[in-house]
């Protein structure tokens, strides 16, 4: 099972790098898959901490997709990589092994501090479609546009339906990220 999270990481001048990422869970110990080339990978491999911050906030995974990395950070707890201020929960990891691949190289971590900040009072639709075009946008250089033209027609019923202000600025930022895509030019939903 794949989990969608916000990462951060640290970048060199020590600012923190946001952006969306799934992670799997085995053996008690959490899995980062970045692809290759990726500044989080850049992270990993120069600063082996991380942190997964759990947000509703769907906002931040369309801002991280759009350029739009400028989210509030404080200090985590015991890793030396910043944490969303905002999160209702965070996670940080240190790298405990990696698995070289020319694709997608395995980060083994180990959690070292769980913190709850507040209550998750459940997801709605908006925000499930709003993340699924969010890893389409993440995707768009080798999706093919018919296949994200009718994903994005199925996932806007969602947000026309159920989305409140966040999830409509967020759909936005993702759908304009698509219709000025070179491959997929004029597509929006």
């Amino acid at each position: 099972m794949i989990h969608e999270a916000v990462i951060t990481t640290r970048r060199a001048d020590g600012a923190a790098h946001i952006t969306p990422l799934g992670y799997r869970e085995a053996d008690g110990l959490i899995l980062l898959a970045p692809f290759v080339p990726s500044q989080t990978l850049e992270n990993l491999r120069r600063h082996p901490e991380a942190v997964l911050n759990f947000t509703t906030d769907v906002r931040v995974m369309a801002g991280a997709l759009t350029g739009r990395r400028d989210w509030p950070v404080v200090p985590a707890s015991r890793v030396a990589v910043p944490r969303l201020a905002e999160s209702l929960a965070h996670l940080e990891l240190r790298v405990l092994r990696v698995e070289d691949d020319p694709q997608r190289p395995r980060f083994w971590c180990e959690p070292v501090h769980r913190v709850m900040h507040a209550p998750f009072c459940g997801f709605n639709r908006a925000q499930a479609a709003v993340l699924e075009l969010a890893i389409l946008v993440s995707r768009l250089d080798w999706l093919p546009p018919e296949e994200v033209s009718e994903a994005m027609t199925s996932l806007a019923r969602a947000v026309d339906k159920t989305a409140g202000p966040v999830e409509r600025e967020a759909w936005g930022w993702l759908a304009d990220a698509v219709s000025a895509h070179p491959r997929h030019r004029g597509q929006a939903a």
